[in-house]
This record gives structure tokens, sequence and C-alpha cells, in this order.
């Protein structure tokens, strides 16, 4: 197989080829660390390129598999993780000054479950600044930009891994999402993101930005991918106490495309205000294709979700400014502007505004559980406006002008509140080439009904097929 076509193989494709020693984890490594050194000079995408380390794991993996002992579908595969993910003796940076110099004593319960599964780990991937903003503009190394458009942002705080990964330098990425950092990105760059349940997902070792918000899940080129990668990473760590013990099911044995009875459920409201022309289209149709498989539709009303942006701007501040204290105290300058002024409003902010901002939240998954009990999942657009431009700070809705940063996490925000897992997957493009994503939000758990629908939605598409020209 030729490098150009390995290199935007799916996971699961790639993992295939490697079990039947078709493709050995060498070329494939080869392939990915070629790339990034050809490309991404125009991305930059990676923080930390670990091209020597990743070949010597590479050769272990593939004389491992010759030995007989292939450990799954991960075994030989060329990851790479965004820059919170601590890493034993491999920089971490969280895409900040303050920490470019930090070499973690330990690696996060997720790098080793990775690893533990075979995965070659690439190197790091660039973030906005302690995963604080939804561009990826500020960061220790600079911008990332779109692989589908490189003079816009690919989104945040996930950027690096959304860019990379539709740009072929990798075939599967972690993310986290504390606002949408996973979702967002995989919107605006036209991959899968997946932000699984509070508590499915380990987040030892992961630089925090807000304790009860933040959520670790995997970035992918497609559905199955993604079910494959939480299959590694999913379950209780007695080192982060906020996991839990519900049983991990085989994701990929969901993965049927029948979808046959199934109950969607479109909110009246919040949801489809305020959005795009083109992405109110694409996601319309996307419900009618995914109704065209056999699930039916019904709408159903959050109205407690118009306050997700200012109970989920109260409480993340908060708990960063916690979580910063020290840093601000010893490191007030080496913080980029936009990340230093939102960790000292939070300073600012009283604890009875925390406590109604956490109220607000109860009243959100009440709402949210109610309506989940009458439906599947919930489908929405993932966010309101294609990528913005690097530098643009608004941008028109209509006839309306409105602030990027919040706009961006405007639909993904109420499913960090609640804790309820929620999946992007594209759902198409604009006139102009730029990606659509398709959001559902499931209910505590269910993991295996929102990829069950998204993996149904993508074997009725090729939006997922198509590749930037990188």
């Amino acid at each position: 197989m030729e490098a150009s076509e390995l290199c935007h193989t799916s996971l699961r494709s790639l993992a295939t080829l490697i079990q039947r020693q078709e493709v050995s984890p060498v070329e494939a490594t080869q392939v990915v660390v070629d790339r990034v050194e050809k490309f991404d000079v125009q991305l930059n995408s990676y923080i930390t390129l670990l091209g020597d380390q990743a070949m010597a794991q590479a050769r272990a993996a593939e004389q491992e598999i010759l030995d007989g002992h292939y450990r799954g579908p991960l075994h030989g595969i060329p990851i790479a993780v965004k820059d919170l993910f601590y890493t034993k003796g491999i920089r971490t940076t969280a895409g900040s000054k303050i920490l470019s110099d930090f070499l973690p004593a330990y690696n996060a319960t997720v790098i080793t479950r990775l690893r533990d599964a075979g995965a070659i780990l690439v190197g790091k991937l660039n973030m906005h600044e302690f995963a604080r903003g939804a561009t990826n503009a500020s960061s220790l190394v600079g911008a990332c930009n779109n692989p589908w458009d490189t003079l816009r942002i690919p989104g945040g705080s996930s950027g690096g891994a959304a860019a990379a990964l539709a740009a072929g330098l990798c075939y599967g990425a972690l993310g986290s999402d504390t606002g949408g950092s996973i979702r967002i990105p995989a919107a605006l760059c036209g991959i899968v993101g997946l932000k699984p349940t509070y508590g499915r997902v380990s987040r030892h070792g992961v630089f925090p930005l807000s304790w009860s918000l933040d959520h670790v899940g995997p970035m992918t080129r497609t559905v199955t991918d993604a079910a494959l990668m939480l299959q590694a990473i999913a379950g209780h760590d007695r080192q982060d106490p906020t996991t839990r013990t519900a049983v991990v099911p085989d994701y990929t044995a969901a993965l049927t495309g029948d979808i046959e009875g199934a109950r969607l459920g479109i909110p009246q409201e919040f949801y489809f205000e305020h959005l795009d022309a083109e992405i109110g289209d694409s996601v319309r149709a996307a419900i009618q294709t995914l109704e065209r498989a056999g699930a039916h539709v019904e709408e159903v009303s959050l109205p407690f979700s118009k306050y997700a942006a200012a109970a989920g701007r109260i409480i993340s501040l908060t708990e960063s400014a916690e979580i910063h204290e020290k840093f601000l105290q010893t490191r007030f300058a080496d913080y980029s502007p936009d990340v230093r002024a939102g960790f000292v409003a939070g300073q600012l902010i009283l604890g009875k505004h925390y406590m109604k901002a956490q109220r607000v939240r109860s009243l959100m998954r009440q709402e949210m559980a109610a309506a989940l009990k009458r439906v599947d999942a919930l489908v929405t657009p993932t966010v309101p406006i294609p990528a913005p431009r690097l530098g643009q700070t608004t941008v028109n809705i209509g006839q309306e002008s409105v602030d990027i940063m919040s706009t961006l996490s405007r639909l993904t925000r109420p499913a960090n509140l609640t804790g309820f897992p929620a999946i992007s997957v594209p759902c198409g493009f604009t006139q102009g080439g730029l990606p659509i994503g398709l959001q559902l939000i499931g209910r505590p758990f269910a993991e295996a009904t929102i990829l069950q629908l998204a993996y149904a939605y993508e074997q009725e598409t090729t939006w997922h097929q198509r590749q930037p020209m990188f």
C-alpha cells in the first residue's frame, strides 16, 4: 500500500493489515513520522514529536506480533495525545510556558492503558494553553491551523489532535473536554470526537482545568476507531475516585448499523437557534438520514440549556482559579493574556455564585435525564458556526454579531455540565469546503448507544471519507 493511501486509512483497517502482517508497525510509524516532518510546518499540530522513541516502540511491537503475541487492535498503531496527559520522562507542557520543561515522574492512567494495548506514542499534540480556550490560538508553540483551510482555526482546546487526524499525521488521539474541547475541534476538522460519561475514563495524570467538568476521550477518523480506543481506556481506576465501577461493555459489538425503532429527541429550544444556515440545513438533513435508517424522531424540551454558558463559565473559572492559585502568584507574567484573564476572573467569583451555578447544573441534569427517559439520544448540531479565521473574534449569524469563543462552546457545554456522553461526527461541508458536525447526546454510561447511532449514520454517508489536501 502506498504511503499516501496508508496514512489516511482507518485505525481499524490498519489494525487488520498489521494483524495479517501485510503492513508492519514499523512501516506505519515511519509513514506518520515522515508526514509530520513534511507537513506539520503548515499545521503546527505537534508540540513534541517522538520520532526515535516511536520507531523503537514500533520495532518492539513488530517483533511481538511476529512471535505470536498480538495484543489486539491497538497493537502497533501510531497514536498521539494532547499535551496535558502525563508521560513519564517526556515533557508535558499543557501548551504553556509555565510547564515548558515539565517532565512527569509517571504516566497518566490512560497512557498506561494505551501502552498496555500495544499502541505506539508518536508525539504530544498542540492545544490551547492549559486547555482554557476553544480556538487553539494561544499556545507555547503558537497557533494550530485547520487542515481544510490553514487560515482558519481547528477549534480547541484539543485542536492539535483534530488537525493531525484530519491530515493523516496519526491514526488516533486522546483529547480532553471541559466545555466541548474534544467535540468542537472534531466538528471543525471533520473527524469523530467522543466525550464519554463523567466517571467512565480516568483523569489521573491529566493536568486539570476544572475538576467537575473535565472529561477524557478519543478522537479518531471513524466511529469504529473511537469505539476501539474507548475500549482500551475505559473503566474504574483506583487512582481516580471519580471513576465508576460500571461494567464496560464491548463497544464494537454494538456497531451493527441497525437502528430500527431507535428514538431520537430533537430539542425544541436553544440547540437550533442562532445557527449558521448551512449548518442548520446539514444537521436537519442528517436527521432525515437517521429517520430513513429506521429511527423515530420526536421533539423534546430542554429550557434550562440556555443557562449552560453562564453556569459552566462560573464553575470552570472558579475551579481553574483554585488549580492555578500558586502559578498566578509566582508565574503571573508567563500566562498568555487571554488565559490569565480567565483565571483572574475566577478568583473574583463569590461562593454563593458558584453554589447557584451548581444548583442550575442540577436542574439541567434532571431535565436532560427526564428527556432521555423518553428517547435514546438527543440530536443537535455540534457547533453553530464553521471554523472562523485565525484572529477573528466575532462572527455574524443572520443579522447578529456574536462572540466566537462563547459561540463555539454554546451547544457542547450542556453535556459537560450534566456529565452525559456525547459524540460529534461529520455530517456535511459548507459551500466553502469547511466541515460540519452532528452531535448525539446519550444517557449516562450509554456510550454504546450513541456509538451505534453515530455508526449507523456514518454507514449511510461518505462525509468521513473526505480528506484535506495534505
